[in-house]
């Protein structure tokens, strides 16, 4: 696929005269994090990172996201960082949506564009610098590695969306796809990473309910989501957060293509604490 486009712009702040209504909406069950709060002044400022900004869209805590966190980075020309990661657990996702950059992985040099995505295995020293001149920004997903006793740790990986596969749903004549980043059978991970695609008129034709934490955000067009027992509106730069079996289903309108970026956990045993 190469006629992909990813919303990426964000920051800015709304004029004095705009109305304070907004679908913003946090809950026990679900979260809807709209474009529109995604402003210069909810920005972080990260340690280690040069010219460099994040929007913390996912954090583990009680009630929310229990599994991930997820940023969006913006990082300048010049920008990046030696150090990027603190926690030596923490496995990471990378999934860039516009722009280029370098991210160094124990020592070899790995070319990153737009449409772009890396997993980072936890432990591993990696770097990231933007030697372009513009702006780029990427997707960041961050989550404690779950290790197994006698399964060998998961290899890093690097690839593009234009490399890879768009898997129909079965029964669903293409109108509803996943392109996967990592192997669904390969159990050393245990996350995945995938750009969902609903064609106009795609939907989910069922309450989904199931185990899985999700993190969707919207790359591309607009939909309806059910997110527990409402219906709401979200477009390209809305986040949702989903708690497990929180039900969820979907209906693309059009009149183009509905695209998201969606994270979650899989392959492993349900802790018992």
């Amino acid at each position: 696929m190469n006629d992909s486009t990813y919303h990426s712009r964000l920051g800015g702040l709304p004029g004095q005269t705009e109305l304070l209504s907004s679908k913003a909406i946090f809950t026990t069950a679900y979260a809807v994090i709209p474009r529109s709060v995604m402003t210069d002044i909810v920005t972080s400022i990260l340690p280690h990172w040069d010219n460099t900004r994040a929007w913390i869209i996912a954090r583990p805590m009680t009630g929310f996201a229990e599994t991930f966190a997820q940023y969006v980075m913006e990082v300048e020309a010049g920008g990046g960082s030696l150090r990027p990661e603190p926690d030596s657990r923490a496995q990471a996702a990378l999934f860039v949506t516009e722009g280029e950059m370098t991210v160094e992985l124990d020592g070899g040099a790995h070319q990153l564009r737009t449409g772009s995505f890396a997993y980072l295995p936890a432990g591993s020293s990696w770097s990231v610098r933007n030697h372009s001149g513009s702006a780029v920004r990427f997707h960041w997903i961050r989550k404690v590695f779950q290790a197994v006793d006698g399964l060998a740790p998961p290899p890093a990986i690097f690839t593009h969306e234009g490399e890879q596969q768009m898997v129909a749903m079965p029964d669903t004549e293409g109108k509803w796809a996943t392109t996967r980043f990592i192997d669904p059978a390969d159990v050393r991970y245990d996350m995945h990473v995938n750009i969902v695609t609903f064609e106009p008129g795609g939907t989910i034709p069922f309450m989904e309910t199931h185990v899985m934490e999700h993190g969707l955000y919207v790359l591309e067009g607009k939909a309806v989501y059910r997110l527990n027992a409402d219906w709401v509106e979200v477009e390209a730069g809305d986040f949702m957060w989903l708690r497990a079996f929180c039900p969820q289903a979907c209906y693309a309108g059009g009149p183009g293509r509905f695209r998201y970026l969606l994270y979650k956990d899989v392959n492993r045993h349900v802790p018992l604490w």
